[in-house]
């Protein structure tokens, strides 16, 4: 009857082990594009999508997760002009194709589940501000907005989520002094603090309330949220307020509404007001892009144009003259896995 008692728990044990060790999850994405600015230039100063007439690739993104117990890890690396030097600093503090670039991390971090509400995370995480991300396989349009391109794209530091209920959260970190990089200042260390308020009043709507200063990274407020108005409409919203020292800095809006026509083609616009303050050039843009997303099992063609203006002749035409607008078009070519 001891053997029996013995086995049965064995048994329960090994079930129990089973059942909190959960399969290595891969996924990722790789995507393509070619993009023509009708000023025969590389005109519109955001992220990604840069190369003029031509065939250009974007990034083959691999992330694994893994999650045992109570305790879970993710690592993403990206190949390629997306994922290094155009979204991971490089190793002089550049942004360029130039600079001595070997990093492919876009993020490396782990958490631990304290109890069903509580949890802490420490690494190289993409930021929890804004409405857009890196990964193309998560945005409707393949173009960037300018608060996409001005906000940061990732935060190095120690979080703590709480679920107060089931529709609302709260989070709180110390983060590295400077948004994006993952070594911080020797003297500032960890002197960015952030926040998030997250509500889900219904399971149609969603609303995210950010907040990250320091010293380094400077002031931004960010709000974005989300509203499933019926079964094929939905509006998405990006606001954001960034101050640095200097009159630096940056107030912008963005609307996000898209229809999904069919379960393989939707049509989505993105509206966009973005104002640099003083001491960033003080200049004004409106941009509206409109894109459509054509789907075949993983895949995801997005032909869009893009209409931009400033309040300055920050751009030029065809002729290389200075004006205040420009157009381009672009075709994506995103594959998810």
């Amino acid at each position: 009857m001891k053997k029996v008692v013995i086995m049965l728990a064995l048994m329960l044990t090994g079930t129990m082990a089973i059942a909190q060790d959960k399969p290595l999850e891969i996924s990722g994405s790789g995507d393509l594009y070619y993009k023509y600015d009708f000023s025969k230039t590389g005109n519109i100063p955001t992220s990604f999508a840069s190369d003029q007439n031509s065939v250009s690739i974007g990034m083959i993104d691999i992330a694994v997760k893994k999650t045992t117990g109570k305790t879970s890890f993710v690592g993403e690396i990206s190949f390629g002009p997306r994922g290094q030097f155009q979204s991971i600093l490089n190793s002089d503090g550049t942004y360029n194709e130039l600079g001595a670039n070997s990093f492919h991390v876009q993020n490396l971090y782990a958490s631990y589940a304290a109890t069903d509400k509580l949890s802490i995370t420490a690494g190289f995480m993409g930021t929890f501000v804004g409405y857009e991300v890196i990964s193309p396989l998560a945005n409707f349009n393949y173009s960037t907005s300018y608060l996409f391109t001005n906000g940061p794209f990732q935060n190095a530091g120690v979080k703590v989520n709480y679920a107060i209920s089931d529709k609302v959260g709260f989070m709180v970190g110390a983060f590295n002094d400077a948004w994006n990089s993952y070594t911080a200042d020797a003297f500032k260390g960890l002197n960015a603090v952030g926040a998030q308020l997250s509500l889900t009043p219904t399971e149609n709507v969603s609303a995210y309330l950010n907040f990250m200063d320091g010293s380094v990274s400077g002031t931004i407020v960010d709000l974005t949220a989300t509203f499933q108005l019926t079964d094929k409409f939905k509006l998405g919203l990006n606001a954001a307020d960034y101050s640095n020292v200097g009159d630096v800095g940056y107030t912008g809006v963005a609307l996000y509404p898209s229809y999904a026509v069919s379960d393989n083609f939707g049509l989505g616009l993105r509206g966009e007001y973005f104002d640099y303050k003083v001491g960033s050039g003080d200049t004004a843009f409106t941009a509206v892009t409109l894109s459509a997303n054509l789907k075949s099992g993983g895949l995801t063609f997005i032909p869009e144009i893009r209409l931009d203006n400033a309040s300055n002749n920050v751009f030029v035409d065809s002729n290389m003259l200075p004006t205040k607008s420009a157009a381009q078009v672009a075709f994506g070519v995103v594959y998810g896995f």
